[in-house]
């Protein structure tokens, strides 16, 4: 029901904008002649002749009974009649007489009176259950996927198969900060780090701006292409955050500082891990749910494979206390200390075993077997040990680069993206202030863009009017999302570049694993498809399927 009410939503509004004006101007008193257009001629006309030849042209059709008769006319294409200069005509076909004596048409009235008509369809069209569409536990698809294609799941851990609190996200940020206070000690390390980012800025202005060839190649000869440090995962929070509190203190005082390896001697000296293993409890969230995951999985037949930059103390750890002593046999192959991204787009390191003690073995890794720990590696190798190849293999992981850009662009793999801020971002939009807030805007801005041809002094202080309003919409909109940055999705109605590459590297995204307990593992997953700039909006999909509905929800009424 709440589907058909929004699918009327734009149909109604069409309707009603297109005879607004007519019932407008009857309630005005202002009449109507044929011929010509309201919206380009408006009050500009000043007498001049309908026609080229000084008739109207189009019949005439009679309004209402109870407009006023001498008041308004609907025609095939109408325009108003305001100049003083004209006489009196009378149009006989009609059986009625028109006078051309009414008083000038005042905009700014008819103006306001359009703002408020929309502003009513608004409100009104808009169901009451239109706030509770969006299921947090959705997975949304870039791609077609059908699940029953599917053998081989692989998955990242931290972030993917383990979730962490934001208590973890404040200690890196402390730690990191004692360790920046020790590295602004060192002067010469700081007048390094200015030059080579000095440098490092020229060469890419040059890059991407000299089309000489020799420069081009000289950059590359000496970069070997450029270096853009990414915030992609969840593990960039804490980074980026000392990195805008950092830069706020440098710009206030005029100096800079080397911070980027404060955030990787966190990781480098073990801090994160012990901090985790020490506190399970504190740290990992909805554990359950990855054993209910991986359970569902393997009950299925699917085969699983883990591979994380972590290592293996920590990752061993983590899974007994979310999966249980036995988590090895869920799957098939375990590597740990990957060095990902290096692991997916290079063949220089093989697989190592480690026992169980976890120490290293230099024996000749000839096959990758259950039960086993390895460590290291490459794919060039994983794929030639295990033969999984293609669409067949599903990988998921919370890095867009790290662990998804090179497997779907270069080996076919599926992937899917872990984005925990889903869950947040979509309570937000399922807010009353956000659906209103956002509908009116668009329809703010739509009916900006069709009265902009007013252009007389009155008129346009109501259009001024209309634009602070609609800033402060948008702005509204994306205070509720963050009062800094907005949506991580989306920047008023542009995709942001996060949301742009999200969509380019996976196949589907979702809060987190346990999303897919929602699903049959026979499910197939269809893209929304969404009107581009130049198409008309003439389906309904984008309503009726993907967020309308999860199935399944019964299946995790004992999980959560």
């Amino acid at each position: 029901m709440a589907c058909k009410k929004i699918g009327s939503l734009s149909n109604a509004m069409w309707q009603r904008s297109t005879t607004c004006r007519v019932s407008l101007c009857a309630g005005l008193n202002i009449p109507a002649f044929a011929c010509g257009s309201f919206a380009s001629a408006g009050a500009t006309m000043n007498g001049q002749n309908c026609c080229k030849d000084g008739h109207n042209c189009g019949p005439t059709r009679n309004l209402a009974a109870n407009h006023n008769p001498v008041a308004a006319a609907v025609t095939s294409h109408r325009h108003q009649i305001v100049g003083k200069n004209r006489g009196e005509e009378s149009l006989n076909k009609s059986g009625r007489a028109f006078s051309s004596t009414a008083p000038q048409i005042n905009n700014k009235t008819y103006l306001w009176a359009r703002y408020n008509e929309m502003k009513r369809l608004v409100h009104d069209l808009i169901p009451p259950g239109v706030c509770n569409l969006l299921n947090p536990s959705t997975i949304y698809a870039n791609n077609e996927v059908n699940l029953e294609e599917v053998d081989i799941y692989g998955f990242d851990y931290d972030y993917t198969l383990a979730l962490y609190s934001s208590a973890l996200d404040e200690m890196i940020y402390n730690k990191a900060r004692e360790f920046l206070y020790c590295l602004t000690c060192e002067q010469h390390y700081y007048y390094l780090f200015i030059f080579i980012q000095m440098f490092k800025v020229v060469s890419l202005l040059i890059h991407y701006c000299c089309k000489i060839h020799r420069t081009h190649a000289f950059y590359y000869h000496l970069f070997q292409g450029p270096k853009m440090k990414q915030f992609m995962d969840v593990f960039s929070i804490p980074e980026m955050t000392l990195l805008a509190a950092a830069n706020d203190y440098f710009i206030s005082n005029d100096i800079k500082r080397f911070f980027f390896d404060a955030i990787g001697m966190v990781h480098i000296k073990g801090y994160m891990y012990k901090w985790i293993m020490q506190d399970l409890e504190k740290y990992i969230l909805r554990g359950d749910e990855t054993y209910a995951v991986l359970h569902r999985l393997a009950s299925h037949g699917k085969k699983l494979f883990l591979i994380t930059n972590s290592p293996f103390s920590f990752v061993d750890k983590g899974m007994k206390y979310m999966v249980g002593k036995e988590w090895r046999d869920f799957f098939d192959v375990v590597i740990v200390q990957a060095d990902k991204p290096h692991f997916f787009n290079d063949c220089l390191k093989p697989f190592r075993r480690l026992d169980s003690n976890g120490d290293l073995q230099w024996d000749r890794i000839k096959s990758l077997d259950k039960g086993q720990i390895y460590k290291q590696g490459n794919l060039v190798d994983f794929l030639k040990l295990t033969g999984w190849r293609g669409s067949k293999v599903f990988y998921f992981g919370d890095h867009l680069y790290s662990d998804l850009a090179d497997l779907m662009l270069r080996h076919g793999w599926r992937t899917g993206a872990i984005v925990p801020e889903l869950e947040v971002e979509t309570k937000v939009v399922n807010t009353e202030q956000y659906a209103q807030s956002l509908t009116w805007l668009q329809a703010l801005t739509g009916l900006l863009e069709r009265m902009q041809m007013y252009r007389e002094p009155e008129s346009k202080e109501v259009l001024q009017e209309w634009l602070k309003e609609r800033e402060e919409l948008r702005a509204v909109t994306k205070n509720l999302f963050n009062p800094h940055f907005g949506s991580i999705f989306r920047t008023c109605h542009n995709p942001t570049y996060f949301s742009r590459r999200l969509c380019r590297f996976s196949d589907l995204y979702m809060a987190s694993i346990s999303c897919l307990l929602n699903y049959d593992l026979s499910y197939t997953f269809y893209p929304r498809r969404t009107p581009l700039q130049h198409e008309a909006p003439l389906w309904m999909d984008q309503l009726c399927t993907g967020c309308m509905k999860t199935p399944f929800l019964e299946e995790m009424a004992h999980i959560r």
